[in-house]
C-alpha cells in the first residue's frame, strides 16, 4: 500500500497534450487566466486584455482567442497547480519572453487599480515558477506601474 501511495506522490505532472505551438499558447493563456482569477474576480476588462494579448502574441483572430481562453480555463480547472504550464513556458521561451509574461500578469493585477494580497502572492509564485529573480520581478512591476501612470 505504501509503495502504491509513494508512486502516486512521485508521479510527475503530465505535459500539456496539445501538439506543437498550441502547447505554449495554452500554457501562456493559463498563466494569464490565473493572474486574472487571483483576486476571485474575472472581469470583462481582464478577459478583453487576455484576448488582446493572445491575438497579438500568437496572431489569433477573435474567435480563436476566445476558444483558447475556454480551453485554457478547462485545462486549469482540471489541474492542481501551475507547474506543468510554467514548465512549458520555461522550455519554450528565453528570459525576455518569460519577463514579458510576468509583465502581462502585472497589467492584469493592476487592471482594477489595486493590488490584492492574493495577486501579489501569485506574482511571487510566478517569479519562482518562471525561474526569475526578485529584481527581475520588481523591474517588471515598476515598468507596468510607469505605463499605468503614463510616465
Amino acid at each position: 500500500m505504501l509503495k502504491r501511495f509513494a508512486k502516486i506522490l512521485m508521479k510527475q505532472p503530465e505535459a500539456i497534450e496539445e501538439p506543437g505551438p498550441g502547447r505554449i499558447r495554452l500554457a501562456t493563456c493559463v498563466v494569464l487566466l490565473e493572474a486574472a482569477r487571483a483576486d476571485n474576480e474575472f472581469t470583462d476588462a481582464e478577459r478583453t486584455h487576455i484576448v488582446e494579448v493572445m491575438q497579438t502574441r500568437f496572431e489569433l483572430n477573435n474567435e480563436e482567442a476566445h476558444d483558447l481562453i475556454e480551453e485554457a480555463t478547462q485545462l486549469r480547472d482540471d489541474s492542481s497547480d501551475l507547474w506543468r504550464f510554467t514548465h512549458e513556458i520555461n522550455k519554450a521561451y528565453p528570459l525576455a519572453e518569460k519577463i514579458a509574461i510576468l509583465e502581462e500578469s502585472w497589467r492584469i493585477f493592476y487592471s482594477d487599480g489595486t493590488l490584492d494580497g492574493h495577486e501579489d502572492h501569485l506574482a511571487h509564485k510566478l517569479r519562482n515558477l518562471l525561474n526569475l529573480n526578485h529584481p527581475q520581478m520588481i523591474k517588471a512591476k515598476m515598468k507596468v506601474l510607469k505605463e499605468i501612470r503614463g510616465e
